[in-house]
Parts: structure tokens; sequence; C-alpha cells
């Protein structure tokens, strides 16, 4: 028999190493799907509850991997659904090429039943790479380009095919005028910026006595540079929500994370600091970084089009972190006044110590807080830990402390609610060998999270470690925004769009075999987790939070953080003025307080 379109896609794929595509089926795809049956099921088909999700696996996927992420889907409703996750892609800078069905050309421009624009649909979240194959002899050129694109720019591209293009007889572009023959294959290079501006770096980092360094996932190739040149130059280092499992927090100088979720440390480090070295990291939020015009600045990144955003940066470095920082060693100068890497540990070890104490503070019937500070010392050291978006991060970013292979993600830019759930089963089709804890809120859950349970379920026996454990924090609220509307406002909470339906989350996971409990008391928190981390298959542990705990902001002094829970569970009538302050820095974005820590009264 003949190879057809399809065939040759799918022998494409499986040459250019891609192991797996996440999917969901329908008639736009029908030519793809018989071409895996013949295949075999190579690259597997891994099939999700809802395109969205299966975007959001292989956003997950190429994450923890570092290859690129491959999703499919139908024409019309399914190429839609895809694009939530695809947006989260490319606003993390993460390699995903999208490959979507289409109706037959003949229907083209009929008004046909599916039939939508594709091209205009994708245009904007995969800018660098959007085209569809109308003849068989295009498709090893488009399909190689959008690999090579994608991971070379870090950045989603999509691929349009035609059902009835999909079972043509596939015959290869020949030697012949407009034929765009294509070749397997792409090596990396390790850029270095030019001597000249790497010795105006180092001059600056070498001027430098309070000096401040920010890591981002750009970082992650260079931890053992990171830390020589963190070492030579008595720095703290920060790190940004993406960049949180760069460093070890068990290093003493590692301030943790920085901004509206972030640590007072950092807050700290950024606001008394005189020199600024940015590696790998796009922070958005300048108002968490030094007062302009305060601190000098140095930022290396790979991507040229990144560098010089957020920061008045003195020196722009485009190069790959790793070899820049290796050659920056060799020029910069070890500074022996520690006083400045002293205090900063001082402030981290102070951190630690509210952070324990906050945990420990009672609430109704338990303090989010405790469920996170439990986990942290039993997460073995290769463990994945994957955040949604909403409270979970305030308590993902400030109480785990990231140490040994430990991986942890989340949607940083997009900051989308539900890839927490997909992401994990994403990391375990990149590591199946390795245990991933995705930790999420309840609208999270009753916004997909359940039906990704059933993903879990079907693929759990492929994993040779078989656990995938869901924490789920059950407070029967949505509960970021209802801090951000008291936040801006005063407002109080407005049930009608707040309050959320209760639902049995660990009892559900047990109706489709797989493992769970519900937690209503702190004494069962820590048995809760052991029991997860033992269980030889997905577990839910569902505890039951108090909504009331307040996400402090960074920003807020020592004796701030430590009062506003206490004051909360009190129900004292100044308990909204800490938080109001942090959450209006994120809406309103001006500078959150002056150097002395000290609140403004806005």
């Amino acid at each position: 028999m003949a190879q057809n379109v399809a065939d040759y896609l799918l022998e494409r794929l499986r040459a250019w190493g891609v192991d797996q595509v996440f999917g969901y089926p329908g008639d736009g795809i029908n030519g793809l799907l018989a071409a895996w049956e013949k295949a075999d099921d190579r690259p597997r088909f891994i099939q999700s509850r809802h395109e969205e999700l299966s975007a959001f696996e292989a956003v997950g996927y190429a994450k923890f991997s570092g290859r690129v992420g491959v999703c499919a889907a139908t024409s019309g409703p399914g190429a839609i659904h895809l694009l939530n996750g695809l947006y989260d892609a490319k606003l993390d800078h993460v390699p995903v090429v999208a490959i979507v069905g289409q109706t037959n050309r003949s229907a083209m421009g009929g008004s046909y039943q599916q039939e939508v624009d594709l091209i205009s649909l994708f245009k904007d979240v995969a800018s660098e790479y959007v085209q569809m194959v109308t003849v068989p002899e295009q498709l090893p050129n488009v399909l190689d380009r959008a690999i090579r694109i994608a991971e070379s720019r870090r950045t989603v591209t999509a691929l349009i095919i035609p059902n009835d293009v999909q079972e043509l007889e596939y015959t290869p572009p020949s030697h012949a005028f407009k034929m765009v023959p294509s070749s397997m294959g792409m090596s990396h290079t390790n850029a270095l910026p030019d001597s000249e501006d790497l010795g105006r770096a180092a001059d600056v980092l070498n001027a430098g006595e309070r000096v401040a360094i920010l890591v981002g996932q750009g970082a992650a190739g260079a931890v053992d540079e990171v830390e020589e040149i963190a070492d030579a130059l008595g720095a703290g280092v920060a790190k940004a929500l993406l960049g949180k499992d760069v460093l070890s927090d068990e290093l003493p100088y590692v301030t943790g994370s920085i901004g509206l979720l972030g640590t007072r440390p950092s807050y700290e480090l950024m606001m008394e600091c005189d020199t600024l070295l940015t590696v790998g990291s796009s922070f958005p939020y300048g108002q968490f970084l030094p007062e302009f015009g305060k601190a000098r600045g140095v930022q290396i990144d790979v991507d040229p089009t990144m560098i010089g955003m957020r920061y008045p940066y003195e020196v722009n470095l485009v190069g790959d972190a790793r070899t820049t920082l290796r050659t920056l060693l060799s020029l910069v100068e070890r500074k022996e006044d520690r006083s400045w890497r002293e205090k900063v540990e001082k402030n981290v070890a102070r951190w630690w110590e509210v952070m324990d104490r906050r945990a420990a503070v009672s609430a109704d019937p338990i303090n989010p807080e405790y469920v996170f500070h439990e986990l942290s010392p039993l997460l073995p050291d290769d463990a994945i830990v994957t955040s949604d978006s909403g409270s979970a991060a305030n308590w993902y970013a400030r109480h785990l402390r990231m140490r040994g292979r430990m991986r942890g993600t989340l949607s940083g830019t997009l900051a989308t609610m539900c890839p927490g759930m997909p992401y994990a089963v994403g990391a375990k089709f990149a590591y199946p060998d390795r245990p991933a804890i995705a930790l999420v809120g309840d609208g999270a859950m009753q916004m997909n999270g359940i039906n990704e349970l059933i993903t879990a379920a079907k693929f759990y026996d492929r994993w040779q470690d078989r656990r995938l454990i869901v924490g789920v924090l059950n407070n029967g609220d949505l509960n970021q925004v209802t801090w951000e509307l008291r936040a801006m406002g005063g407002s109080p909470q407005f049930l009608p769009s707040q309050r959320l339906p209760d639902f049995p989350y660990a009892d559900f996971a047990k109706s489709i075999g797989l493992d769970g409990m519900r937690i209503e008391k702190p004494d069962g928190v820590r048995d809760a987790w052991e029991r997860a981390l033992s269980s030889d298959r997905p577990f839910v542990a569902e505890f039951v939070t108090d909504p009331s705990v307040p996400p402090v902001p960074p920003h807020a002094t020592w004796d701030q953080m430590e009062k506003a829970l206490a004051s909360i569970v009190r129900g004292d009538a100044d308990r909204w003025d800490v938080v109001k302050e942090g959450v209006k820095t994120k809406v309103q974005e001006f500078l959150p307080g002056d150097k002395s820590g000290s609140r403004s009264d806005d």
C-alpha cells in the first residue's frame, strides 16, 4: 500500500524523536488517526479529555523535558480549544507544535461545517510560523521548519493539514523549480557576547558593593556558574517564579521567589542592592526591581528580543547563560567584604522562621500554609511539582523549598487557571520514573482538573513510578479573586461569583480506581502526604482549608507579616489593610513602599 501524507507525517515526527503527541480525535484528523493505527501508535497518541488539556499537557512535557511538545486537534472547535494552552506556551517561551485538521480544500470558502479560518485564528499565538499544507510536496519542509522554529525560538508553531490532503499519496519534493526540499536535524550553539561587552559587564559587577542576582528559567543550564559567580560577588540570589527550581533553597543566600507572590528577603535584596545581574529572566514587574537609578545593571539572555527590558541595564549581553557566565567568572574579582552576603543570609534565615510560625497558626479548619509547610520536607529529591494559578501559587512560591533534582513550574506569564493537573500529566510522560505532585485549588479542579484525573486513571499503568499526587485546597471559594475584590476597594466577597459548589474530590478519585482521602483537621495533614507519597497509583489529597488566610505581600514589614494571619483569624477590623496594599500593587502597578519596607497609606 502506498504511503499517504498522514503516514509520512508520523514517520517524520518519529525521525525528529517525537515520542508522543497529546491530542483529542475528531473527523478533521481522521486521516491522521488512521495512520496512527497503521503505525502501531507510534508516536504514542495521548488522549486527553479536552483539547485545552492536550495543549497544557504538551506545555508541561516541554517545560520539564526541554524538548518540543506536540499536540493535535481536529478542525474548527478542536483547534479553537487548543488556544489557551498554546498562549500559555507562547508567553512562557516554551516550544510547542500544534497539528490541526481542516475541512477539505474543495469546501473551503463555502461556509462548510466546522470551517474556521485557521490561518487567521493561529496568526497571533503561532506568529513565528503557521502554515497550511495544500500539496504533499510541502510537508517535509513545513514540518521541519515548524519544529526548528519552535525549538530555536522557544515558541509556538502551527501546522494545518486539510482532511483530504492527509489521505493523498505522499510524493516528496522533486529536484525542480519551486520545489523546497528539506533535511533533518538541528545543532545547538552556545552563543557568547563580544569580549568588549563582557569586559564592560565585569567592570560594573566589580564596582558593586551590594550585588543582587535575579535568575529565571533561562539560567537552568547554568546552575554551577550561577553559584560560582554569586560566591565571587558575595551576592544574594532571587528567583523569578519560572526559575524557582534553578537553585536549591537550601543555599543560605538564595532569597526565594520575587514579585507579589515572592518573599520579604527577595524584596529587601532588590530594594537595597547597588548592582543587579539578571540571568535568563524577563521578570515583568519593575516595581519589585531596584528603583531606577539606584542600581547599575547587567542582563544576560540568549534571546535578543528580550534583552534590555524591564530595567535600565547598563550592559546587555546576548548569549547562552552558561557560556557567558563561565567567561565572566574569569573577569570578576572576588569580593573580600562579606557583610552584604551576611545580611542577606540573616534575612533568609529570618524569613524561614517567620514562615514556620505562620504555618503553625491555627485556622478554620486548616491553614493552607500548613499544608504546604508539611509537604516541603517530605518531597523526594527527584519530585516534579506543578502549581495552578490562584492562592495555591502563593504557598507554592513561599513554602516549598527546592532541593536536589526537584523541578517545579506554573503558568508564569499568562497566569491561566488549570495547567497544574495537565502539566503534571505531561511531566509523567517526560519522566515516567519520577513522582509528580500537582498543587491546585478547588476552582481549577472543577474547571478541568476532575477530567484530568480520568486521563491519569487511563495512563498511570504506563508509568514506572505511578505516583501522581494531587493536593487540592478545598475552601469553597475562588480565593485569589476574592482577595483581589477585597483589596481593590474593600469589597466584600461577592458570593454569586466566588462561592463554589462542594464536590467530593477524593471520593471521585476512588470511584475511578485511584486513591485519595479528605482531610478536615490539621493533625491529619502530614499523614495524608505520607500516605499519598507511598501510594501505588495517583492519589488525591483533599484538604479542607480556610479561605480567610491572607496572601501577605512581600513588602509588608516583618511585623505585619507575623500579625496579619492572627488578625484574620480574630476578625480584627483592620484585617484587610496589609493585603489590600499588595494586591493594589499588582492591579495598579505602583511602587510598593519605600526602601525601609514601610507601607504607603494609599
